[in-house]
Formats: C-alpha cells, structure tokens, sequence
C-alpha cells in the first residue's frame, strides 16, 4: 500500500446538539478541530419519535389525496 494515497486520519473533537463532546479519530478538518453538529441521534426526529416528514408530499401522498375516499365495496 502506497503512503501517500491515504488521507490523513487524526483526532477530532464532535460537538453533539446538547453541548457534549467526545473525541474520536476522523478524517474531516485538521487535528484538534471541532465539528459541531446541527443534527444528532438526540434531536432528529427518526430517533426521538417526533413528527416524521416523510411521507407528507410526493407521488404516493398525491394518490392517496386523489383516490383515498374510494372504495370497493358496493
């Protein structure tokens, strides 16, 4: 394996929405930088349970607004 051809890999320091930290090794930055993060497992909602916005628009959302009242009972 060439030396070169690797990105360096070194220590950075990850902000989470509540103002925690921890360290971890990273490409990203320099080292001794810290990457806050504006998203994390604490506030997105595919973790916390809140509202989901998927779903909400899109090709399936419009079918369902077009044709959801139908049905096939007689």
């Amino acid at each position: 394996m060439k030396a070169e051809g690797h990105p360096e890999y070194h220590l950075i320091t990850v902000k989470m929405t509540d103002g925690t930290e921890y360290q971890t090794r990273s490409t990203w930055g320099k080292a001794g930088d810290t990457m806050s993060l504006e998203i994390d497992p604490l506030s997105h909602p595919a973790w916390t349970g809140g509202r989901q916005q998927v779903g909400e628009g899109g090709r399936v959302a419009a079918f369902n607004k077009r044709f959801g009242g139908l049905s096939l009972k007689k």
